[in-house]
């Protein structure tokens, strides 16, 4: 890709021309799947997890800022460091699970647009699906006009999404004193409460997140020396904070508004059931019924720009991924055709066979694989990013190292507990006939085994010693000068 020239000075002009990546990686925490959870804990709690979402997202800038770190000082992205550390069969083990992560958090915003388009114009879902696919390779297209505009796009239709919801949220008239207290006071309240605050903390990092943003910060030309990498490492921080910061604003006016009209004490009991249960497209029906039909065609809207924006990104990752992992030499426009073939496929073959009420079952099971996915990618991030081989004077200091491997930690951790209870209440539910409770542990527990063990690999394997990258040893000839 063409790189962006920063100009030094004036320093606004310098932190501007920085201004891109974060809001792209951003668009992952504002996507379809997290708008329905965000959904349903303000349905179900009004703005009592509201501190989970802080937490989540400050934990999100610190886990982000490492991948742009590591991008900014060895000038190699994500991807590209695996291929280079692991063996190959790790690394095409690496490569499957990192291309159904991209398939898995492309459901929800294929399905997310699909609906959005069926709630504005009546088209039905399975049309939606394709029309999804073929709009975002026309937005892709923008990137042989350069990656500005791209990431100028993709702004719009984030403000766009803002936009909606804080207007929906006006007129819904949350408290704004239960807001920061639902923000700064943490309660667990009710026998939802934990797995709605686990799946809300669930679906915010996403694991393509990890190597789309170590690759995007590369598109910036600057000088590779110590105090060029350091200060484009501080301006990446600071445009992420700022764009994770606007996801966290939206995020709560999210959950502001479910949580303002389920909590109605004059709520219709016709809402009061949808409440119990919201999806992406009965969520259209209870702002309808509740606040009028403008709020569901604004919602609708709102969807739409997600869906949109956040299907460029994960095209866009997966095609980072691709060439990390294989190092195929293709055009740009074949690889993203490929990418979103392979993406859009499950989310079609369900929605013509299962419908509206499949391609919503759809959305809860990409969130499991979500979650499954994502030690893969944060475990090796972690690891290259406190290697002084891999980063030189630009690795995590002691201080942040321990806490990124603490904050790792506690995802993983949430991320197993979740993942492991709903295959244990599927195995025990009384709705699941007793051949499936079987079939269900004759096929999850001898993969958990496999799981736990892959990721062990990865967390104690020996480094490899391998060369410094160009930007490394730049930066290291000028320390040492």
């Amino acid at each position: 890709m063409a790189l962006v020239r920063i100009e030094e000075t004036p320093r606004w002009k310098k932190l501007l021309g920085y201004v891109g990546p974060g809001f792209l990686v951003s668009v992952a925490y504002l996507d379809p799947g997290n708008l329905e959870t965000d959904l349903q804990a303000g349905a179900d709690h009004k703005f009592e997890l509201l501190w989970i979402v802080l937490v989540g997202l400050s934990f999100a800038l610190i886990i982000q800022s490492r991948s742009a770190n590591l991008g900014v000082a060895t000038g190699k992205h994500l991807a590209e460091h695996c291929k280079a550390e692991y063996p190959t069969s790790v690394n095409y083990c690496l490569w499957i699970l990192a291309e159904v992560a991209v398939i898995a958090a492309d459901i929800p915003e294929v399905v997310g647009t699909a609906f959005a388009l069926h709630i504005l114009f009546k088209v039905p879902i399975w049309i939606g699906v394709l029309l999804a696919g073929l709009n975002t390779l026309l937005l892709l297209g923008l990137q042989r006009y350069g990656i500005r505009k791209l990431e100028g796009v993709i702004g719009l239709l984030v403000m766009v999404l803002g936009c909606c919801f804080f207007t929906v949220m006006v007129h819904a008239k949350p408290s704004a004193e239960e807001i920061l207290t639902g923000m700064f006071v943490p309660k667990l309240n009710g026998p939802r409460a934990t797995s709605d605050a686990i799946a809300l903390l669930g679906a915010l990092i996403m694991p393509h997140n990890l190597f789309l943003h170590s690759a995007l910060v590369m598109s910036r030309k600057i000088p590779y020396t110590l105090d060029g990498i350091k200060s484009a490492s501080k301006c990446f921080l600071i445009e992420s904070g700022l764009a994770l910061f606007l996801a966290f604003l939206i995020n709560v006016a999210v959950i502001s508004v479910s949580g303002s009209v389920c909590s109605n004490p004059i709520i219709s009991p016709e809402n009061k059931a949808q409440c119990k249960n919201i999806t992406l497209e009965s969520a259209a029906s209870l702002l309808k019924n509740a606040l009028g039909n403008w709020s569901s065609k604004l919602y609708a809207i709102s969807l739409l720009a997600s869906g949109q924006s956040s299907t460029v990104t994960g095209t866009y990752a997966g095609q980072y991924i691709m060439q990390g992992f294989l190092d195929l030499k293709i055009e740009p426009w074949l690889r993203n055709l490929i990418t979103r073939c392979i993406a859009i496929t499950p989310s079609l073959v369900v929605c013509i066979i299962g419908g509206s009420q499949g391609a919503a079952s759809l959305i809860i099971i990409a969130s499991m694989v979500l979650s499954f996915e994502l030690p893969f990618a944060l475990v090796p991030l972690l690891k290259f990013t406190s290697s002084e081989a891999k980063m030189g004077p630009h690795k995590n200091s002691t201080t942040v190292s321990r806490v990124s491997w603490l904050l790792g930690c506690c995802l993983i951790g949430i991320n197993l507990y979740y993942l492991s209870t709903t295959i244990i209440g599927r195995i025990t539910s009384k709705q699941t006939s007793k051949a499936g409770s079987i079939l269900t542990g004759v096929l999850a527990f001898p993969a958990m085994m496999l799981y736990v063990s892959l990721l062990a690999y990865l967390t104690f394997k020996r480094e490899k010693s391998t060369e410094s990258s160009p930007n490394l040893m730049m930066s290291t000839i000028e320390t040492r000068s």
